[in-house]
Order: C-alpha cells, then structure tokens, then sequence
C-alpha cells in the first residue's frame, strides 16, 4: 500500500491520519447514542453542548496555526493530539452537562490546534509531488472513517455501556498512537523565515484566500448531502427499501477511497484547483436534482437512482476536496501555512455547522425545488472557483515583485 517515491514523513503522515480517523470513526457513529442514552443527557443539552464545543474550538485555529509558523507544526500537533486522547478517555467520566460540555470544548479546542499544525506538516511534507501526497493521505483518512464506523456498528449491537466505553477508550488510544506514529517518523521542522511585514492575523488581509475560504465553507455544505440530507428524503419522501440509506454511504465513501489518489493527483496548482472547483459545482447541479427526483419514481427505481446520483455527488466530492488542497496549500505563503490551515479550518467547521440547518430547514422545506436550488448554489460556487484562483495568482505573482532585490 507503500506508493513509489512516498517519503518516510510521508508515509508516516499518512499512518497517523489512517490510526486517528478509525479511531474517529469509531466514536462519532456511537457518540450521541452514548451522551443520551448511557449519560442519560437529554438531547437537546447534547446539543447545545455540542454546539459550544464547537463554536468555541474554531477559536484554536488561527492562534495554533501562529504557534506551529513560530516554533514547529510538529511541537504543537503533538500536543494538541495529547489534549485530544486525555480529553477522550475523560468522556468515560462524565457524569453531568456541564462537565460534557467542558470535556467537549478542550477536544474541540485540540481538534482545531491539530487540524492547523497537521496542515502545516502536511505542507513541510509534500516533497516533489505534494498533490499526489495529499490525495493519497485524504484517501486512508477516508478509509480510516470507513472501517472504524464499521466497527462502531458491533459495539451497537451489543449497545451495552461497556461497548460504548470501548469505542471511546479505542479513540483516545488512536490519538496516543497517531501521537507516537508522528514523533517517531516526522521530522522537527524548524520554522522558516517570516519577512518583516509578516503579522500574526496576515491571513485576514489576503483578500483572495479569504474569499476563497468562504466559498469552500458554503460548498462543504455538500459533504452533509449523502450523510444527512438525502437519508432524510429517501425515508420520507420515496418509496425506497430502508436499506437504500445504508447503500449509498458505503457507495460514497468507495467512490471517494477508490477515486481520491487517481484525480486528486493531477490537481496540483491553484490555477488547476481552481478549475477542479468549478467541475465539482457542475456535477453537484446533476446530482442534486437526481437526488429530487427519487420521489417521483416506482419503489424500484428510486434506489437505482438515488445509487447513481451519489455516485455523481461522490465524483465531486473528490475534485472538491483536491481543489480545497490546491488552493488551500497552494495561495498559503510557506512560512505561515500553519496560520493559513487555520483559518481554513475555521471556515469548514463553520460551515459544517451550518449544514443541518440549511439543509433540513431550507431544502427539505422546499422539496424539490430546494434541491434545484441546492444544486445551483453549487454550481454558482464552483464557477467563481476559477476565477478567485487567478486573483490569487496574481497578487502573489504582484507580492513577489515588490520585493527587494538580493545579491
């Protein structure tokens, strides 16, 4: 599974994501059951728990990033995956709302540090070929979710507090593992060089990146499409045998593991990102109203349909995220990747968090016609996704010239 010319921070990059995403998938397919009904939280206190822990978290982001920019990537994602493994195997303890939320928010806070400083790694790492190397690290990170929600799926069957204990401890042990996999193979990257007028929130001033950090926010709205929003549909709005629903998650995630490496690629430069967004919005404005149309078809049909659509979606969903690579990585100024991943990461978990709420209060109360207008919003993104990648050329291509000559 060793691709030819990966190199060893490379390789074990890609085996700390691959140990920590089981690890995830483990905890988040069984972590609501858990909070309600072996906790004994109402729902809605888990939710708004949740919601705090996730507001307040995207705040680590920008402030990690400075931290992995001045002294390492590597220093700091360790110990934010420390926070998150204590933080973890604290969950086993809790014994009222208030102690849930506050356990929820440091392993967001660790989250966001670690998403920030991993970035960072991820860009020091690259080597020759840094598309093809973040492909293939998003494809385990994929596999990794997939193999540990289908190992989540025994322990509620048994649906026994000892089960959930489980799959909470078996997380908290991923992140010491993926902790372990990072100090023993990558490399202590040492800072580089910022110039003078480099500044704690630079980030902020760079209009392009900003700009485009809002657009990829408000398409990740499509990730939530095949997980939350088309289950819905399928249930109570067609005909479809139940087991539809479970079909087309397993489909999506092979479509993504099968199909990351091969396109993400090919996609290594902004102006090239740029041009992945842009097919990425065209096939999720065919997904989208095929998606629709399963309740208007024969029981029979629908889950062929709806097979074919999220095959579609899933296709976008790979050029989608190589373009989130590209443009991500590839506008963010070196020495301040970990800075730029921040804020990057802010505006994916914002617009995650969004996702329920557009999703199944705008477009479900729509029906069809908020799929429609879900699949146009898609494409109108995607159109400016080549666009902002040019505007972001260019200011650097300006930046680099307004420098001082060297001898």
């Amino acid at each position: 599974m060793i691709a030819r010319g990966e190199s060893g921070a490379q390789r074990a990059l890609i085996a700390a994501s691959f140990v920590s995403r089981i690890g995830n998938g483990l905890f988040n397919a069984a972590a609501v059951l858990y909070f309600t009904l072996v906790v004994h939280l109402p729902a809605t206190q888990v939710g708004a728990g949740l919601t705090i822990a996730g507001l307040v978290g995207m705040a680590a982001g920008v402030p990690a990033g400075n931290l992995a920019d001045r002294y390492g990537p590597r220093t700091v994602w360790l110990c934010a995956v420390a926070v998150q493994a204590v933080t973890m195997a604290a969950f086993v303890l809790i014994d009222s709302w208030l102690v849930f939320t506050l356990l929820a928010t440091l392993d967001r806070l660790g989250a966001s540090a670690a998403g920030a400083a991993g970035g960072a790694l991820v860009a020091r790492s690259g080597g020759d070929r840094p598309a093809a190397f973040r492909a293939r690290l998003r494809t385990f990170v994929n596999l990794g979710v997939v193999i540990g929600t289908l190992g989540a799926g025994v322990a509620l069957q048994i649906d026994t507090r000892a089960a959930y204990t489980t799959l909470i401890l078996a997380n908290a042990a991923s992140f010491v593992g993926a902790g372990l996999i990072g100090l023993l193979g990558v490399p202590d990257y040492r800072p580089l060089p910022r110039p003078a007028e480099h500044r704690r929130w630079s980030v902020l001033a760079d209009r392009p990146f900003v700009v485009f950090v809002g657009l990829y926010s408000l398409m990740g709205l499509q990730y939530q499409v095949v997980s939350l929003l088309l289950p819905i549909w399928l249930s109570a709005h067609t005909d479809a045998p139940r087991w539809t629903v479970a079909a087309v998650y397993a489909i999506s995630s092979g479509v993504c593991v099968l199909l990351q490496s091969r396109l993400g690629a090919k996609v290594e430069t902004p102006r090239q990102g740029g041009r992945a967004f842009r097919l990425a919005g065209l096939l999720f404005l065919v997904s989208c109203p095929l998606m629709a149309l399963t309740a208007d078809v024969p029981a029979w049909v629908a889950p062929v349909l709806a097979v074919l659509a999220v095959v579609i979606h899933s296709v976008g969903e790979v050029w989608e995220s190589s373009a989130g690579f590209a443009l991500g990585f590839g506008l963010a100024p070196e020495h301040a990747q970990g800075q730029y991943q921040g804020l990057f990461g802010i505006g994916f978990e914002a617009g995650q968090a969004l996702a329920p709420i557009v999703l199944t209060g705008a477009v479900l109360a729509l029906g069809q016609t908020g799929w429609l207008l879900l699949g146009v919003l898609f494409a109108a993104l995607g159109l400016a996704g080549p666009l902002v990648a040019s505007w972001g050329e260019r200011t650097r291509a300006a930046a680099r010239e307004a420098l001082p000559a060297t001898d």
